[in-house]
This record gives structure tokens, C-alpha cells and sequence, in this order.
């Protein structure tokens, strides 16, 4: 269980921040570029969630931002064993299996694309789109880590599904596509 007493701890003042094992890092580190993505990936689906809170995906919505802080925990803990323990928080398949499940529940309902889209059509997908993005960004700095240093594969699946599922879930949002704004190829020549 977590618990803060006190917000500000100064120990970051030097530049460094501390992971779960008690090391400390960089905080321009690529390991803390991807945990501030995967919290900037969080905070973009807070937006998602106020804007959705009274629809058929709020919870959707807010079980993906506790997979996102469980991600962040399992970016936070360096080293190669990915198995989780009861002291070790780590990304698992089911978590992705899980997402694969929805975007296949939202997709029945809608047509196959014959376009690419553009982010928007209503505020609640453009919000959708936003967090889509944020997590892509996400994604390219934990793969970036894991050239460097050992990164746990289901959290990598788990970023690769996440986008497509938000992705699906802004054209579910959009009249299951209907409302969905499609590009236009050299439009503007």
C-alpha cells in the first residue's frame, strides 16, 4: 500500500530521482523518459475520463489509468526478471489479452475503414485521439529504453495494444465511425 506523508522530499533537488530498488538516476535518463511519458499518457485519458464519466466507457477508461500506473511500476524497476511477486509489481499478458478483447467488442459494431482519419469529430474522441498519441510517444520511449537496458515485454505489447484500442474506442465514441472525419488526400493543391 502506498503511502505519502509528505509530497516534496528534496532528495530530487541534485537532478537524480529514485527507482523502486533505491537506485537513483538521471532525471533526463531514457528510464525516466518513458515513466514521464507513461504519467503524460495517464494524465491525457484523465482528461478522457472526465469527459466520458457518464458513458458506457468510464470504466474502461479507468481501468486502463491503474494498467498505466501499474506500467509506470514495472518501468520503475530495473533489472531482467519480469516475473511479478508480492514485492514486485510487472506488466502480464492478460492485461493486453484484455485490450485485445475490447478493441474486438468495439470493432463488431463498426465498418472496415476505407480511409485514413483525421483526430477529431467530437470533443470526447479528439480527447481520445490525444491520449492515442500521447501513447504511441509513450511506447517509442520505453522501446528507446529497451536498447539500452532491459525492459519487460508485456509492458511493450501492452503500449502496442493500448494506442489501437484507443484508436478503436475514438471511432466507437464518433457513432461508431459515422461521426469520424476522413482524410483527404492533397486536398489543399
Amino acid at each position: 500500500m502506498v503511502k505519502l506523508n509528505k509530497i516534496y522530499t528534496r532528495t530530487g533537488d541534485d537532478g537524480t530521482t529514485g527507482l523502486v530498488d533505491g537506485s537513483r538516476l538521471p532525471k533526463h535518463a531514457a528510464r525516466m523518459e518513458a515513466i514521464g511519458a507513461v504519467d503524460e499518457s495517464n494524465s491525457a485519458l484523465g482528461l478522457c475520463a472526465v469527459e466520458l464519466a457518464q458513458s458506457d466507457h468510464a470504466a474502461m477508461i479507468t481501468r486502463i489509468q491503474n494498467d498505466l500506473f501499474d506500467l509506470g511500476a514495472d518501468l520503475a524497476t530495473p533489472g531482467d526478471d519480469f516475473a511479478p511477486s508480492e514485492m514486485t509489481l510487472r506488466m502480464v499478458a492478460s492485461q493486453s489479452e484484455w485490450i485485445e478483447a475490447a478493441i474486438d467488442r468495439l470493432n463488431e459494431a463498426m465498418p472496415p475503414l476505407t480511409s485514413f482519419i483525421l483526430p477529431g469529430g467530437s470533443e470526447a474522441a479528439a480527447r481520445v485521439h490525444i491520449a492515442r498519441a500521447s501513447v504511441r510517444r509513450a511506447e517509442r520511449s520505453a522501446v528507446a529504453l529497451a536498447q539500452q537496458d532491459p525492459v519487460n515485454p508485456a509492458a511493450l505489447t501492452y503500449l502496442n495494444r493500448l494506442s489501437d484500442l484507443l484508436f478503436v474506442l475514438a471511432r466507437a465514441i464518433n457513432d461508431n465511425g459515422a461521426g469520424d472525419v476522413l482524410w483527404v488526400p492533397g486536398q489543399n493543391r
